[in-house]
């Protein structure tokens, strides 16, 4: 699978200011029209574990795209991924994850799934 920082939610780290670098007009366009998918977080909300390659649906059957990553989260206890998905697709919207023909219900969510608090010592 392909995927660019600007995809990934990481154009941060890229140098937009230098003169040039290896891909920076495709990138500039992708940034600039907006990426035809985009990096999300699924909270599983249903029991199940996504894994990578399983297709992300909408609530009416639509492919959203796809799931890159998954694993079962100790700290939470439930199912978590990264997928690409489509522009149209928010924070908060209802998918499901075909899950070797099984579907798990999950939630968008922008990662990270865990917030992180710091203690002051």
């Amino acid at each position: 699978l392909e995927i660019s920082p600007v995809q990934a939610r990481a154009g941060w780290a890229v140098g937009w200011k230098k003169a040039t670098f290896w891909g920076k007009d495709a990138l500039t366009a992708e940034r600039a029209e907006g990426p035809k998918r985009l990096n999300w977080g699924l909270l599983a909300t249903g029991r199940g574990i996504p894994r990578s390659d399983c297709e992300v649906k909408g609530s009416d059957g639509a492919a959203l795209g796809q799931v890159t990553s998954g694993t079962f989260s100790p700290t939470l206890k439930q199912g978590i991924a990264l997928a690409l998905l489509g522009p149209t697709v928010k924070e908060g919207d209802e998918v499901i994850i075909d899950v070797r023909g099984h579907d798990l219900a999950a939630m968008v969510v922008k990662p990270p799934f865990v917030q992180v608090q710091v203690r002051e010592s």
